[in-house]
Formats: C-alpha cells, structure tokens, sequence
C-alpha cells in the first residue's frame, strides 16, 4: 500500500474556497477510484495549515488517481486560491 501527504499552501482569506473544491473532489475520489482506500483534507489544529492523506492500494491505483478527470477538473478550481504548489511526500505503508 502506498501514502501520499500532500501539504497544500493555501492563500491566506482563501481556506473556505478550497475545503469546498478539496470536499467536492475527495467525494468524487471516493465513489470513482476503487484503489484509493482514504482521501481526506484535515487542518492543522496548531497553524492552521491544510493536509491531504492519501492511501492506494497500488501505484496502478495511485497513477489511476492523478489521471482521472474528477482530479483534472480540480486543477482550475484550485486557480487564485493557492499560494505555492503542494509540499508531497510519497510513503510506503509499513503496518
């Protein structure tokens, strides 16, 4: 199983724009991509800062995800509301 962290730098006044794209794209996740096992926006509780945790059950799972066209389509939403690209790490599951 694979992990991905993905630290997205949201412009600041910007938060309430992107939890509804990343919402609306994790729903689309969820219901369209069978390998995919979590997909999730949590917030930092200390800074406030935004995560996606992603969980595949493969890398033929994971390169499915970033061809789809729910997460193409969420590309454009994302336009004036990110202040940098992601910070990603790529993980192996231990246990």
């Amino acid at each position: 199983m694979l992990a991905v962290i993905a630290k997205l730098n949201v412009k600041e006044g910007k938060e309430a724009e992107v939890e509804a794209v990343m919402l609306e794209l994790a729903a689309q996740v969820r219901a369209n991509e069978p390998g995919n096992e979590l997909y999730t926006l949590v917030k930092d509780d200390e800074d406030g800062s935004y995560y996606v945790m992603e969980l595949y059950t493969d890398a033929d799972a994971m390169a499915a995800h970033g061809e789809s066209e729910h997460f193409k389509a969420a590309g454009p939403k994302f336009g004036g509301l990110m202040g940098g690209p992601p910070e990603i790490k790529r993980c192996t599951v231990v246990g």
